[in-house]
């Protein structure tokens, strides 16, 4: 299979994952015909066919570059998974970062294969599709039972609005009903960016507060809020004012997370209100995933 092709291929365990990380960390160190840093990013060119192409920027501190490296780390990653699951779960900082790093390094792998070998036009929707293949497998392997579902809401006669959730989780030995989402059902929005997306993430947990007749735990989950901006710098796609305009005078999510946290989340009032993924799976998801 060409790495294209496998690029394109949903995943199904970590260890496809893996497989494919180690296909693109290899590819990479061949191709790479520029290596700039900015900002703590690394913004990588390749030539190819005489065509320059530029690979998003990459996060020096949480992508692991090394093909043995990420073997490394990934063994580790799968050892900390069950500790994670486990009631007497007693995780250090340094695997917090595992977490994140592992996670992203994954994610990111997928990233730049497209940027160097898929088309523009096709490449957002199979890197977005991947982030979500790669979110409900470490859930899966959390021991936690989740699923991807439409919510057809009605707004006359004859037409429906097709709410589709990435993932709603329940709570632990409870049953779930495949047409509804119950009160203590939680919705997880999975998106590579929120650039574009914050809005509807918050218009939907407003409709389906609506049409299910009571409120709906929502949180989301984003990759990073960074772009290339030219061949040498970059931006952030955060709109933090935006962000808290929705949080105050339409609804408050339970949560949101980025595996690479962008630097407005320090900040205050948003680091009240923006984490890094790591938190989610080690810490929060247990509470907002109880009965």
């Amino acid at each position: 299979m060409t790495l294209l092709d496998d690029l394109k291929n949903e995943k199904k365990t970590l260890d496809d994952f893996r497989t494919l990380s180690l296909r693109v960390l290899g590819h990479l160190k061949n191709v790479i015909s520029l290596e700039l840093e900015y900002k703590g990013y690394n913004l990588y060119s390749a030539e190819s066919a005489g065509q320059t192409r530029n690979v998003r920027p990459i996060n020096r501190i949480l992508f692991i570059d090394s093909p043995a490296e990420f073997e490394k780390k990934f063994i580790e990653y799968l050892k900390v998974l069950p500790v994670i699951s486990s009631d007497n779960k007693e995780l250090t900082k340094d695997k917090y970062h595992l977490i994140d790093s592992v996670t992203y390094t994954m994610q990111q792998a997928v990233g730049i294969g497209f940027d160097l070998l898929g088309e523009s036009n096709s490449a957002r929707k199979h890197v977005g599709n991947r982030f979500e293949d790669l979110i409900r497998i470490i859930l899966t392997e959390l021991g936690i039972t989740n699923r991807k579902m439409i919510l057809k809401i009605p707004y006359s006669k004859n037409e429906v609005y097709r709410c589709e959730t990435d993932v709603v989780i329940t709570p632990i030995n409870q049953n779930f009903d495949a047409n509804t989402i119950a009160e203590n059902e939680l919705v997880v929005s999975l998106k590579t960016t929120s650039k574009d997306r914050m809005s509807k993430i918050f218009i939907d947990k407003l409709l389906m507060k609506k049409f299910l007749k009571h409120d709906v735990k929502m949180i989301a989950i984003f990759l990073n809020d960074v772009q290339r901006k030219n061949p040498d710098k970059i931006s952030y796609t955060l709109v933090s004012n935006l962000f808290l305009v929705y949080t105050k005078f339409l609804a408050r999510l339970q949560g949101v997370y980025f595996v690479d946290l962008p630097p407005k989340a320090l900040e205050r009032p948003f680091n009240k209100l923006i984490f890094p993924f790591s938190k989610f799976i080690i810490e929060d998801i247990w509470k907002l995933n109880n009965p």
